[in-house]
């Protein structure tokens, strides 16, 4: 690993200006503890060593550091790695680590009494509104860690080896508060074993996706199935084939919270397509009742030929297909093109996720941020990779692996899709929408509203959340 280089005597928390970010649905609990935003305070804590090539943030051995990690698709083992780094440099330190799903629920109450763990993967149905933590000043501006020298990288600071995509996620009002550290990739999943056993390939119009159906539900398998009770996953196909058949253009409005946004005709288009699916018996019988365990191992079982999900999929269907189906290759195709897209096949959503924060108010900020700068390492992030089959925004540390078939794919999907690969935000910025659509769109996947149905009522919501007083719209082009 290289040595860094020197940094200031003193890191300081950029929390100025931090009102521009407030948006509606602010949880009540964080507001009113936003210890981490007073006036005045802004040295981090922790640390008081010296500050020198080895130990750019004045990192204290011997004071303990807490790692908090979501433990979902991602699992657990590839943090364990990275504290064992930590472990090496700081002997003296005791790790605190834990790994939990109900973020928010555990978490809240920390922030809330200004004892928060040093270093939290906030990801998962019930992570905690960065939007909101940012708006309290309960996040550690990570400036001097993005102009840090990276490990393992000669002459690179470690902003220089991070995707795109992850600089302008980690970004509130202008400065990075957010480690994304997944390069997260979304799309139509299959077995390509099953696929070359019946000599069928991933379809790329909406016309041969329409024959593909009809082959597949004739050779007694379900065209496709999702997971009904997390409507995100489902979410993806339609706003895919939406902003491939209108381009970015229609994400952009989305995230502007522009007037029609929803109610745009490549929109409409993409939710009557959803609809087809589901009206001609397409899905899997019962999938809108079922979780994301659920549903997946019904599709590792060979009774649906698509899922649609991210790359955490195959490390998190693992022990599942070990034990259902040993010859399983999960494989990512993008969403098929409908009559008149704009886009290329080959592009999908790609986005910088699994949000790793250092709170304003942790014990140990400097911790902290090495234990981050460790995770962006070439070692640290090709070990992710290693273990859980899914890319990072750590450029290049994926390079000469022996890729799994979902790693591949995945991979090869990123690199075909290039610029025309897209992202939304409104999820982020506009935190309490979230809820609100997904509840409507599972409506539409189960069949229960139109297409016209849908998109009036998505339109609804965003004016609602435009015309909240405490939203801050931003616009996006």
């Amino acid at each position: 690993m290289n040595a860094p280089r020197p940094m200031p005597r003193r890191i300081f928390l950029r929390r100025a200006g931090l009102s521009a970010l407030a948006v509606s649905g602010t949880v009540p609990l964080l507001a009113n503890c936003a210890s981490g935003g007073d006036e005045g305070d802004d040295e981090v804590s922790g640390g008081g060593e010296e500050q020198t090539e080895e130990n750019p943030f004045g990192v204290s051995p011997s004071d303990p550091l807490s790692v908090v990690i979501f433990n979902g698709g991602y699992g657990e083992e590839y943090a364990k790695f990275h504290e064992s780094i930590y472990q090496e440099e700081f002997p003296d330190a005791t790790i605190n680590h834990q790994a939990i799903t109900d973020i928010r629920q555990k978490m809240q109450p920390k922030f809330a009494s200004s004892e928060p763990p040093d270093v939290l993967d906030n990801a998962g149905a019930e992570q905690m509104p960065i939007s909101t933590l940012a708006d309290n000043g309960q996040l550690t501006d990570l400036t001097q860690l993005w102009e840090a020298d990276a490990l393992g990288f000669e002459g690179m600071t470690v902003q220089d080896t991070l995707h795109p995509i992850a600089i302008e996620a980690a970004e509130y009002a202008g400065k990075p508060y957010v480690m994304n550290y997944a390069l997260q990739v979304y799309g139509i999943w299959y077995d390509q074993m099953l696929f070359d056993e019946k000599g069928w390939q991933p379809a790329q119009t909406w016309s041969e996706f329409q024959d593909l159906c009809e082959t597949i539900k004739s050779a007694g398998i379900a065209p496709m199935a999702h997971q009904g009770k997390y409507p995100y996953y489902i979410q993806q196909v339609l706003m895919d084939m939406a902003v491939k058949h209108g381009g970015p253009e229609v994400v952009y409005a989305i995230d502007s919270l522009a007037d029609g946004a929803w109610q745009h005709d490549s929109i409409r288009m993409a939710a009557e397509a959803l609809l087809w699916i589901k009206d001609n018996g397409y899905m899997l019988e019962g999938t809108e009742g079922l979780d994301h365990i659920q549903s997946q191992t019904e599709w590792n079982k060979g009774e649906a030929a698509f899922i649609p999900s991210g790359s955490w999929l195959e490390n998190e269907q693992a022990a599942v297909v070990a034990e259902v189906n040993p010859d399983f290759k999960t494989t990512v195709a993008p969403t098929p093109l409908l009559d008149g897209a704009v886009l290329p096949f080959e592009s999908t959503r790609v986005e910088a996720a699994e949000a790793f924060i250092v709170p304003a108010d942790a014990a140990n900020q400097v911790g902290g941020l090495e234990y981050v700068r460790i995770m962006l390492s070439k070692d640290g992030a090709r070990k992710f990779t290693e273990l859980t089959s899914a890319p990072t925004v750590v450029n290049g540390a994926a390079d000469g692996l022996d890729a799994s078939p979902g790693l591949a794919s995945s991979l090869a999907l990123i690199e075909s899709g290039g610029d025309d690969n897209w992202n939304y935000y409104y999820t982020i910025w506009y935190s309490p929408m979230r809820p609100k659509i997904e509840t409507v769109v599972g409506e539409l996947a189960a069949g229960r509203i139109t297409a016209d149905e849908f998109c009036d009522r998505c339109q609804d919501i965003a004016d609602q959340t435009a015309a909240d007083p405490t939203t801050q719209q931003r616009t996006r082009t």
